[in-house]
């Protein structure tokens, strides 16, 4: 059996049988013939094809398969590779190389890979023989599970053909204990206990049906309520519960005046706390303690907690749902998303306006994806999650995220519908997702917020920065060379037509469609 062969076993018995790339002349010896029950999936980008992995990973909530082109590939890549690592998204990633019998003279396309993605990747390997090839695919997908990240193994084109004789140095299969340590619940139970205002934050690592209906169950009996981490990249509790309260602001004054009146911050998937421009003073107020469940140990390990319980989340909610004593309303959250409004008589068309229309109309299932800096807290405020998977953006706040990955979880999950809400200016850093979504048959509706620059960039620098707006840019044109279908909006009006039409159709569209809207800042 040859080195593919075997490899190509490994893919199967692991699921990774979707193949994200963009592929170069190195990994022509593993692509060419490739098996029919494999699906191959192009980007034309690296970071596209990134992207997309990532958004099928975290779709799933299973590992991914990306395959990047020696060193300008992954160099493409770094900055989405550090995106999945952050959004906890698990990739397998092969590299290509150059081959292995003339790499000591650095023939062309010989790249020096080892340390290229920095410390993004959770594993990363160029195995030391053609043999170990297999077994060092099979162990990436342990290590990408288990460390929620990518992980990467650079295979030089001759070892595809080598003989795989040997054992793989992985094992078939890794089960994961999902109990939770008494003692912990035990600590956990006493600080709520003899706390009188709780309050509970809830972030990425909680977005899952388990943590959800545990942590309902746990809010409701403590009467607190439930706040969403400051730029969440998940939501960690339904957004239409009474118990809700809304996003947690970025700054640390804001951040104690919201916690304010609390004793005890149980923060639950989520860092303690998540900031943003930098503010002096304490996170919260003295007296408050704060206890933080979480399964990721860099996020627990780095958390101004008084206690830090490494553990499943969901398990943990669980449990304590079923220790704690209900008690009466601590403080009441602040109420429901306000209802949709047209613009007045007169008024310029804004985000706001889109996105109350958009939240109007969309189902209780959907998936939003999003890119819009400058209206994200209007999208928080208008577009809650409802169900567990039904907001995504990209953790560390990089560009380039959206398209693709909304792309990545439409393929994923079919029976979703998928709505990404970018920025024009964010969709241009990886506009070249939409030819995927046009070529896979991916349905998804891009809405394209179109100012014509970079509204949170004028904010922030009060109108005097020095770049200049690109409102001549037409990014339906875009997405029509790239083959999407594509439509430019300028009224509200025929913003509310369009969703009219696309929406109620969302869960079963297999064409992908761009709405660009032409909003003012």
């Amino acid at each position: 059996m040859t080195v593919r062969e075997a490899a190509l076993e490994v893919l199967r018995r692991h699921g990774l049988t979707t193949i994200f790339a963009n592929p170069g002349s190195t990994e022509v010896p593993f692509l060419a013939g490739l098996p029919s029950d494999l699906r191959f999936v192009l980007g034309l980008h690296e970071g596209t094809v990134v992207g997309m992995a990532t958004g099928w990973a975290i779709a799933r909530g299973e590992p991914s398969l990306a395959l990047l082109h020696t060193t300008a590939g992954l160099g493409n890549a770094v900055g989405a590779l550090a995106t999945a690592r952050v959004n906890r998204a698990p990739l397998v990633v092969l590299v290509g190389q150059q081959d292995r019998r003339h790499l000591a003279f650095e023939p062309f396309l010989a790249g020096k890979l080892e340390g290229l993605a920095g410390r993004y990747p959770v594993w990363s390997d160029q195995p030391a023989r053609p043999a170990d090839v297999p077994g060092a695919i099979a162990r990436a997908w342990h290590e990408a599970r288990d460390g929620r990240g990518p992980a990467i193994v650079t295979v030089p084109m001759d070892d595809w053909a080598a003989d795989a004789a040997g054992e793989p140095a992985a094992p078939r299969s890794v089960l994961r204990a999902g109990g939770v340590n008494g003692s912990a619940v035990d600590a956990l139970v006493a600080m709520l206990e003899s706390a009188d205002a709780p309050v509970v934050v809830v972030g990425a690592g909680a977005d899952d049906p388990a943590a959800w209906a545990g942590l309902v169950r746990l809010a409701e009996r403590l009467g607190c309520p439930v706040w969403q981490e400051a730029f969440g990249a998940r939501a960690g509790f339904p957004q239409d519960h009474p118990r809700f309260a809304g996003h947690l602001p970025a700054g640390r004054g804001a951040l104690r005046t919201a916690l304010a009146g609390h004793d005890l911050v149980l923060a639950i998937g989520a860092p303690v706390f998540r900031q943003y421009e930098y503010e002096p003073g304490r996170l919260v107020d003295g007296g408050t303690r704060v206890a933080v469940v979480t399964d990721d140990p860099d996020e627990a390990h780095r958390s101004a907690a008084d206690l830090a319980v490494l553990a499943s989340p969901a398990a943990v909610c669980a449990a304590l749902a079923e220790r704690v004593g209900e008690r009466d309303d601590v403080l009441s959250p602040a109420g429901g998303a306000p209802a949709a409004s047209p613009p007045a008589d007169g008024e310029p068309l804004r985000a706001t306006h889109v996105l109350a229309a958009l939240a109007d109309r969309l189902p209780r299932d959907v998936v939003v994806v999003e890119e819009t800096p400058s209206s994200r807290p209007d999208l928080h405020r208008l577009l809650r999650a409802r169900e567990p998977l039904g907001f995504l953006s990209a953790a560390m706040g990089g560009l380039g995220f959206a398209l693709p990955a909304a792309v990545g979880v439409r393929l994923a999950r079919p029976d979703r519908p998928v709505v990404a809400v970018v920025g024009d200016g964010s969709s241009l850093y990886a506009i070249q997702a939409l030819w995927s979504a046009a070529r896979y048959r991916a349905g998804v509706l891009f809405v394209i917020l179109s100012n014509g620059g970079y509204a949170i960039m004028d904010r922030l620098a009060g109108g005097r920065g020095p770049w200049p707006s690109f409102d001549d840019v037409d990014v339906a044109g875009l997405a029509r060379a790239l083959a999407c279908p594509a439509v430019s909006v300028d009224g509200y009006d025929d913003v509310v037509a369009a969703f009219d039409e696309v929406v109620p159709g969302l869960a079963t569209r297999e064409d992908p469609l761009v709405l660009d809207v032409s909003v003012q800042p």
